[in-house]
């Protein structure tokens, strides 16, 4: 999808397009909204809001769907069995922290939770460590993408600022290079 066509998504269907961004491997979805509310056009309180909101219904609806149909569906789509046997390896040697970071551990963002489902790990045990790792995901993300907003409309603002010198200086650059191409000396073979 071209980056204007991304960018118009965005603008055009506001936090809804955050909440589904949110729900998937969505970061780009979240950057630029946060981005875009750096520039004035959303607001970035409300964009965590739906974010916030959007990965935990997912990593919750991921993780029953993991301890009521995991089995089931390692069976029936055996390219996620590899994913998935990463996901275990990675929750048996670290995890609490796993079940914190794997928000963050790309392909295999959606598999782990059902892999921590499948595993047996108590709801009320994995709830408010999914809660605490959304809220993590959701600051990261959305202010991370606020704060780069934030920056490239400093540097474009700027750049406006010193426009007409960053102007003059690369029409002389072009004016020297022209000149030195003119008058370029010949060069003499000296051993003719």
């Amino acid at each position: 999808m071209p980056m204007e066509t991304f960018i118009e998504f965005i603008r055009q269907y506001g936090y809804i397009a955050v909440f589904l961004g949110s729900l998937v491997e969505g970061e780009s979805v979240i950057l630029t909204a946060s981005a875009m509310a750096a520039a004035g056009h959303m607001n970035i309180y409300l964009i965590m809001l739906v974010a916030f909101f959007g990965t935990l219904i997912a990593d919750q609806f991921l993780y029953f769907l993991g301890r009521r149909y995991g089995h089931q569906i390692l069976v029936k789509y055996p390219k996620l069995f590899k994913k998935s046997d990463k996901a275990f390896d990675l929750l048996k040697r670290y995890d609490v922290w796993f079940i914190i970071a794997c928000r963050f551990i790309y392909g295999i963002r959606v598999t782990s939770s059902v892999v921590i489902g499948i595993s047996g790990l108590p709801p009320k045990r994995y709830s408010p460590l999914n809660m605490l790792s959304a809220m993590i995901w959701t600051l990261v993300s959305c202010l991370g993408g606020y704060w780069i907003g934030d920056t490239f409309l400093k540097f474009l603002h700027k750049m406006v600022a010193y426009q007409k010198w960053i102007f003059i200086c690369a029409a002389l650059g072009v004016v020297a290079l022209y000149i030195r191409k003119k008058i370029k000396p010949q060069h003499v073979d000296e051993q003719s």
